[in-house]
């Protein structure tokens, strides 16, 4: 590769939902995360995957 970050397919969050609250997503390209406002976590995307684990999720500030 050319130093390009693999980019997420925003296709994905038609099949995608929150593993703790079974809500929709949105996503954040600048951050690279998958958002779940009804949980309140940022679910990370790490070379164009989705890393959906709550574990791995961030929590989002007030």
């Amino acid at each position: 590769m050319d130093g390009e970050k693999p980019q997420f397919d925003r296709r994905m969050l038609e099949a995608l939902v929150c593993p703790h609250t079974h809500a929709t997503l949105s996503y954040d390209s600048e951050a690279q995360e998958l958002i779940s406002k009804s949980a309140g976590l940022a679910y990370p995307v790490r070379g164009g995957i989705p890393i959906m684990l709550v574990s791995e999720a961030r929590h989002l500030d007030d």
